[in-house]
């Protein structure tokens, strides 16, 4: 139903009335002269301004609002006195300025516009009595005494502000300065439109003349916004604790969003205080309140579950995401919906009445004052529209914002439940890009959600339109609309198509980066990083071209969308003039804007479809993850131990007829015929050779390995020390405790049974020491150390150890194994596997294992007489060194070099200066609430580097390099002048039809209907043209501009020095190559183009609006100071509030990935449930930020709004009081439809510049990692060696001194010795002598400070990397294996032959291990290698060396996790096979100096012995002799070390 006809109709009774009032008037006159009721209201509204109804109406609003406003407060705040107290205690805190001036000025503004309309009420008042209110309206007293009570209350509001001592005026306050002096400026017109009507010297003229100079100062300070006041930066009203810590000990402040009233609701008033504090200052993330408990983390995941769980029991095989999500959160999404529906039905109403406006403006007159009525239409159409735009958006963030968190959360509980990978299909890259890129796309599709709806919707209200204003020519509307919608469905099949490529090619590229980053020493030291660098950059090239053709079929949406429009336009006015339906400027101009509104969200269309296809491709991806199958929850019954009472007898462990396999679907078991049942209190030692399947046993009674059959019973808990460490990012008093209270006395004596008090002694922060990502500032033995502390800090009843003493020396193994196993765990259950053997016989019971069977059990002398595996595997070390029995040292076992003063101090494996005492990152800890302060004593603070946290506002550098990296930006001009020239054919287009249809029915039309329709479809055509082009450019540019960032910043990482990897962790360099890198692939490149359209369509807007009348445009001058104003406060804040999105998302992937990669240790202890609550507080930690942040949009939008709403109405009241000739109706249509666009192009320009604003921070967090610190080049071609280089292997290392790192001391302090070509050199030394900086000098993984390295005569600093790291070969401590086949880790680089190849297994015995597969060489090798065992693993490295048969080879522990027997093996295989070569060797086995043909002494960086093994043994009092008669002393007393604790 027409709204202006309705309104129009109440007009015309009041006129109707009027006239028969008029015609009775002698009648009633001279009854007493009285006025009748109906006379004096008439006289009311019709004898009064239109201009001072408004007034009337908008001063009363405002009352209204404020006395709301008052109640609302006082409803919630009763605190009476406290208050008053409370503000006497914060005006200490504040200090005067000088408020002369800007204060008294803004106060006086405000007592004189409350004088002057009390004082022109007063004299209307009195002049009506004296003279008699038939002479003078009263609607002017009224307007008086109703703008009087509101500057009452204004000037009470401003002299209020001078008492609470505010910093800034009310944000009410401030609003209704600046709408008064709008509202002022809109009278003034009159004066110069019609002076012989209005004069300036009427009492009217001067009320609106002093109104206008008053209200501009207000105007001023109102955007503006300061009062004079400050809050005082005097330190001494600061708390004496540390103020982070003292607010930490506080309650954490709640977001006012939940107290929020009505108003504060719609206008989102309530977080107004976090914006005046982000303009003070700026914000930190204990600055930003948190959430209400609806929106946390632990309500959406709560939600999700349950319902998850519901359609689990309902569809077993299939449950429905989508569904889950529906029943989890569908109350905010009817909310917004419900805002959807009002904000379509209040969009269509402007276009509805342009006909109605077009018609007045031409003279046509339905009603007395259509012209207001049509003007407050429009208002209040646009006023809804506003408000229900923006909470419509609000709600679908929240949204959003819900199912974010509830997801990550899930994926999060899944990633702890699912087995380890070997066992799965999805690798610790998939889940990360699940949860960085899957999620993330679900959650924003809430965006998208009720456009599937709305679309229809919008298309059923613009037919009705188009049907009442061109009649049956709405069908070939109808028609056209559903043949662009047609012509998208191949381009979206095919958009969808690629967006599932495209992924797909994206976790490829993820899974290699991140093994490639994981391995990246190994890479540099075999030289294959550029090797894997091509791989990666190959893998890139698949993905980007996918990605073009993405990116591609977007464009081709956008032009078929842009154009849809302008087609159907072309064809409904066709069709009009076909049908000889009359065209006026009114019909064509509504059926345009009535089209340009549907234009929206057809334009969205595109999006809509490209977002749809990627949000089913995340589901199936993320709804194929969730139903992975996990570890089942009953393959082990866990007794208590309540159960079993004192019954020693009771066993702890028992596995009855058990049938293991980490690949169940194959059916192939790794563990076969385990009987077995242990004790409470036993002490079972587990041994057998490579692969045997021991840590399986482990994983078996933990439940981590999937059974077939049998019973698993295990009684109490249990604690478990992993073969391969597993250090979470922390202090190392976190990792110890592991959740635990804190009990000092066990803690303590924790520290001193696993030999960490001499490591923490030489730390400054001691056990607070932060540990890096993986302990990467740990050694391999401390790192074994600290977790075998935290197994036994657990006080476990069953304890697992998994090769608990590998990487430490024999002092340190020696100490542990008889404090800690013996003494500390004497009580409890202790299922240990080890290699060493002299360990065995403090064992109760001994299983041997062979082929994943138990073949043997028993004691220890029993076993031994047994002469079977066993003896064979102890015996294996005797034997090895029966060449050195001469010298009287009979047993040797592993011993390690590093020697020292005392038990307890450090490893030797590692140089003391890899302990560093400031982390190489921030840690979960960081980021996670947690008691800052124990036993009075402050927590110190620690030098953090922080990749995230880069503080300040200035980003234009970032935006330049963005504009500049292709072609040095000469694509941005040439977007700029292609766009505009789509815009200024589009307005011609417009201005075309407009101009040359007649204003009004009856008029003639300026051409003939050829030459019209011909003009507009070439102006339509033509922009159509120019908007493909765009597109194209967009897309192009765009991913060019996206391919360089990616490829500069992983060159730049396979460039950087291993140094740089210490500082840049593994997790937040795949979080730039992913979430960053995906935002610049698809994102980036649109978010410039959007505030390039957007700008470019506002300045369209102002110039057809200022067509109509100059008058106009001075509206927009104070409207778009403001706009800037407010532009700029909200700035200040969002800017801090997206920086502190980046800054917090970046823990929760990184506590993910860690948690992932300790799955198993974290079940052992029984603590998922605390990971998941710190994963939960996480989440909330990003959510605080991102709530805000979009909110802080919505305000910032809202208000833009409104004064872009009342910059319309005042336009419109402009043009209804000029004179009907004075205005081309046609032109005011026009400028109408226009005008109509203003609040969704203001609000789409904000949205472009805040999503650039976010989406900028990715672009610089890739650009961090472009210029990272560069190695040396890997091949110099003007000074390559010899192809035969080295020939003879001959080092000489001359006067060589060399650092970690600019300032810090010399590890390596001026060596000079020379190692023969072809013999075996032994480098032995303490902890922190050099031995491992020596080997990486040589590698040039350490460039030398001073000195040099010769071999064969040639300075390895004179050639490139490449070239050296390529004639070296090593066997590192650490094996490494990379995801593909055997073929593929032995020889990546395709220099071999399959029969080299089957040598080099053969020789480090693995060939039949191979052979056995089925896949023989092309077997493959899950990620890290999990499905190989730590032997095979090991073995694999040595067949590297075999195959490369360099002339050097250097070997840092390469045999260590080997079993003794096999032990002796490998090392004769490299002893024949190296038998030419030189063999440097970080020796930490006796065997290994003694095969050696000379053994270098390191201490302090600097030889000390340098001669042959068996010259250093004839002299007792060398090193060498020394070390060998204390293993001598360790080994003879091996049987011994029963009787140092109970059996």
């Amino acid at each position: 139903m027409d709204v202006s006809w309705l309104l129009g109709s109440l007009c015309n009774v009041v006129e109707k009335n009027r006239t028969v009032g008029n015609s009775e008037n002698g009648l009633n006159t001279g009854q007493g002269g009285e006025q009748p009721c109906e006379e004096f209201a008439l006289e009311l509204v019709v004898g009064a301004c239109a201009h001072h109804i408004g007034a009337v109406i908008l001063h009363l609003s405002f009352l209204t609002l404020w006395s709301g406003c008052f109640v609302w407060r006082n409803k919630f705040t009763s605190s009476g006195g406290a208050d008053r107290e409370q503000t006497k205690k914060h005006t200490s805190a504040f200090r005067r300025r000088n408020l002369r001036v800007p204060y008294w000025a803004t106060l006086g503004a405000c007592y004189f516009l409350l004088v002057l309309n009390w004082g022109i009420a007063g004299w209307v008042l009195l002049y009506g009595w004296l003279q008699g209110w038939r002479n003078h309206p009263i609607l002017l007293a009224a307007t008086a005494v109703t703008q009087g009570m509101a500057w009452l209350v204004m000037s009470l509001l401003t002299k209020n502000s001078d008492a609470e001592k505010r910093e800034t005026y009310p944000g009410l306050l401030r609003a209704w300065w600046i709408l008064c002096f709008i509202w002022f400026l809109s009278a003034l017109p009159k004066y110069y439109v019609l002076p012989e009507e209005n004069t300036l010297f009427s009492l009217e003229g001067i009320w609106d003349a002093a109104s206008c100079i008053a209200g501009g100062y207000l105007f001023l300070m109102g955007v503006q916004g300061k009062t004079g006041f400050q809050v005082a930066s005097d330190r001494l009203h600061e708390p004496l604790l540390n103020g982070h810590k003292y607010q930490k000990l506080c309650k954490q402040k709640v977001t006012d969003y939940g107290r929020a009233g009505f108003f504060g609701s719609a206008t989102l008033s309530w977080l107004s205080p976090l914006l005046v504090l982000g303009r003070r200052k700026q914000l930190e993330l204990r600055d930003i309140p948190s959430l209400i408990p609806r929106d946390r983390a632990q309500a959406s995941s709560s939600a999700f579950i349950q319902n998850w769980n519901k359609q689990k029991q309902e569809l077993p095989n299939s449950p429905s995401l989508v569904k889950t999500l529906f029943r989890s959160f569908w109350k905010g999404a009817a909310w917004s919906g419900a805002l959807a529906i009002l904000n379509s039905c209040a969009v269509y109403v402007g276009p509805y009445l342009i006909v109605d406006f077009v018609n007045y403006v031409g003279g046509e007159r339905r009603f007395p004052y259509e012209g207001y009525v049509l003007v407050l239409s429009f208002f209040v159409s646009k006023l809804l529209e506003t408000l229900s735009q923006r909470q419509w958006e609000f709600g679908t963030q929240l949204l959003g914002l819900h199912m974010r968190s509830a997801l990550t959360a899930f994926v999060y509980r899944k990633g702890l439940r699912l087995p380890r990978p070997s066992g799965t299909s999805h690798a610790t890259g998939d889940v990360m890009n699940y949860m960085a890129v899957d999620v993330e796309r679900l959650a924003d599709f809430s965006w998208h959600l009720h456009d599937i709806w709305v679309l229809p919707l919008q298309v059923v209200l613009a037919l009705v339109i188009l049907y009442r204003t061109v009649g049956l020519a709405a069908i070939t509307t109808l028609v056209a609309t559903v043949i662009t919608l047609a012509v998208n469905v191949p381009v979206s099949t095919f958009s969808e198509k690629f967006q599932d490529k495209l992924s797909q090619a994206k976790d490829e590229r993820m899974k290699s980066l991140s093994e490639a980053l994981r391995s990246m020493r190994i890479l540099k030291l075999q030289a294959w990083e550029q090797r894997y660098l091509e791989k990666l950059e190959y893998l890139r090239k698949i993905e980007c071209h996918w990605l073009a053709k993405a990116l591609y079929a977007a464009a081709a949406s956008n032009f078929i969308f842009w154009s849809a429009p302008m087609f159907v336009a072309a064809s409904t006015i066709g069709t009009c003039i076909l049908l000889g339906v009359p065209l006026t400027a009114g019909r064509v101009l509504s059926a345009v804007a009535t089209l340009r509104v549907l234009q929206s969200p057809v334009d969205a269309f595109p999006s809509l479809v490209t977002v749809i296809s990627q949000t089913k491709v995340s589901l199936e991806r993320l709804k194929c993850f969730l139903q992975e199958e996990e570890l089942p929850l009953d393959d082990v019954i866990h007794v208590p131990c309540e159960d079993a009472g004192e019954n020693k007898a009771f066993p702890a462990v028992e596995v009855e007829g058990g049938y293991f396999s980490w690949s169940p679907s194959s059916g192939v078991a790794t563990l076969r015929n385990v009987d077995m049942s242990i004790t409470r209190g036993a002490r079972v030692a587990v041994c057998g050779e490579v692969g045997a399947g021991k840590s399986s046993f482990l994983s078996c009674i933990l439940g981590e390995i999937p059974k077939l059959c049998g019973s698993v019973k295990v009684t109490g808990t249990t604690a478990y020390v992993s073969q391969f460490p597993w250090i979470q990012s922390g202090t190392i008093e976190e990792n110890i405790r592991f959740g635990s209270p804190m009990e000092h006395i066990r803690y303590k004596d924790v520290l001193r049974v696993c030999a960490l008090e001499k490591d923490l002694a030489l730390l400054a922060f001691g056990d607070q020491t932060q540990i890096g990502e993986r302990g990467i500032n740990l050694s391999e033995g401390q790192k074994q150390r600290v977790q075998l502390a935290r197994a036994v800090y657990e006080d476990a009843d069953i304890y697992l150890l998994d090769d608990p003493f590998r990487s430490m020396d024999a002092q340190t193994s020696t100490y542990l194994f008889s404090e800690c196993i013996l003494t500390t765990l004497a009580s409890k259950t202790v299922i240990f596997v080890t290699h060493q053997a002299e360990y065995l016989a403090a064992a109760d019971v001994i299983l041997v294992m062979r082929n994943g069977e138990i073949v043997q059990a028993g004691y220890y002398e029993d076993l031994l007489e047994a002469g079977t595996d066993f003896s064979a595997m102890v015996g294996g070390r005797t034997h090895e060194l029966e060449p050195t029995g001469g010298n009287g040292y009979s047993r040797y076992d592993e011993f390690s070099l590093g020697y020292r003063d005392e038990f307890g101090d450090v490893d030797g494996d590692e140089d003391i200066d890899k302990l560093s005492t400031t982390d190489s990152e921030v840690t979960v800890d960081d980021y996670i609430d947690k008691p800052e302060i124990e036993d009075g004593k402050p927590q110190q603070q620690q030098e953090v580097a922080n990749h995230d946290e880069k503080q300040g506002a200035g980003r234009f550098e970032v935006y330049s390099s963005y504009l500049r990296a292709v072609s040095h930006g000469a694509y941005v001009p040439v977007i700029i002048l292609v766009e505009t020239i789509f815009q200024v054919l589009q307005i011609g287009s417009n201005y075309w039809i407009a101009w040359a249809t007649p204003a009004t029915a009856g008029n003639e039309q300026k051409v003939n209907n050829l030459t019209l329709i011909l003009v507009y479809v070439a102006l339509a055509s033509g922009s159509s043209i120019f908007v493909f082009c765009r597109a194209m450019l967009v897309s192009i540019v765009g991913l060019l501009t996206a391919q360089k960032y990616f490829l500069d910043m992983l060159r730049s990482i396979f460039q950087a020095p291993m140094s740089s990897f210490d500082s840049a962790t593994t997790n937040l360099i795949l979080s730039r190559a992913s979430s960053d890198q995906t935002v610049l692939d698809l994102n980036m490149q649109f978010r410039f183009s959007g505030i390039l359209v957007t700008t470019l369509q506002l300045v369209g807007v102002i110039a057809v609006m200022s067509q109509v009348t100059w008058e106009v445009s001075l509206l927009f001058v104070p409207v778009v100071a403001v706009c800037i104003s407010v532009q700029r406060y909200y700035m200040a804040s969002a800017r801090e509030l997206s920086r502190l999105v980046g800054i917090q998302k970046s823990p929760i992937i990184h506590h993910f990935c860690e948690s992932v990669q300790g799955a198993a240790t974290i079940r052992s202890f029984g603590q998922e449930d605390r990971f998941v609550r710190t994963n939960l507080k996480l989440l909330d930690r990003y959510s605080r930020p991102v709530f805000h942040s979009f909110s802080a949009t919505e305000w910032l939008l809202i208000r833009i709004e409104m004064l872009s709403t009342f910059l319309f109405a005042s336009s419109l009241m402009i043009i209804t009081i000029f004179p009907p000739d004075s205005i081309n109706p046609s032109i005011a249509g026009l400028a109408v439809t226009y005008g109509l666009q203003l609040n969704s192009l203001q609000s789409r320009w904000v949205w472009n510049l805040r999503s650039i604003e976010n989406k900028i921070i990715s672009a610089e967090r890739v650009q961090q990692f472009n210029n990272l610190p560069s190695e040396a080049p890997l091949v110099m071609e003007n000074s390559r060696p010899p192809r035969n280089w080295p020939v003879y292997g001959t080092i000489k290392l001359l006067n060589l001194q060399v650092r970690h790192s600019e300032y810090t001391p010399m590890v390596l302090r001026g060596i000079t010795c020379t190692f023969p070509g072809g013999k075996k050199i032994a480098v032995v030394g303490r902890t922190g002598s050099g031995k491992a900086t020596l080997v990486q000098a040589i590698f040039r993984m350490m460039e030398p400070a001073g000195g040099k390295i010769l071999i064969d005569g040639i300075d390895i600093s004179t050639i490139g990397l490449h070239d050296l790291r390529s004639r070296l070969s090593i066997i590192p401590q650490e094996p490494t294996l990379f995801e593909g086949t055997i073929r593929g880790n032995l020889d990546p680089m395709d220099e071999h032959c399959d029969a080299d190849i089957w040598e080099a297994l053969d020789k480090c015995q693995l060939g039949d291990a191979v052979r056995g597969k089925e896949e023989k060489l092309e077997a493959s090798v899950s990620e890290d290698g999990e499905n190989w065992s730590a032997g095979q693993r090991q073995l694999l490295c040595l067949g590297r060396a075999l195959l490369k048969r360099n002339r050097i080879i250097l070997v840092d522990e390469g045999t260590e996790p080997i079993d003794t027997a096999t032990d002796g093996i490998i090392r004769r295989t490299i002893k024949s096979a190296f038998a030419a070569s030189t063999v440097l060797t970080v020796a930490h086995r006796i065997p290994t100096v003694v095969d050696s043909n000379y053994v270098l002494v390191l201490s302090e960086g600097r030889v000390a012995e340098y001669d042959a093994p068996l010259r250093l043994l004839e002299d007792k009092s060398s090193h060498a002799s020394k070390l060998l008669k204390e293993f001598s002393y360790r080994s003879s007393n091996a049987l011994d070390l029963t009787e140092m604790g109970p059996s």
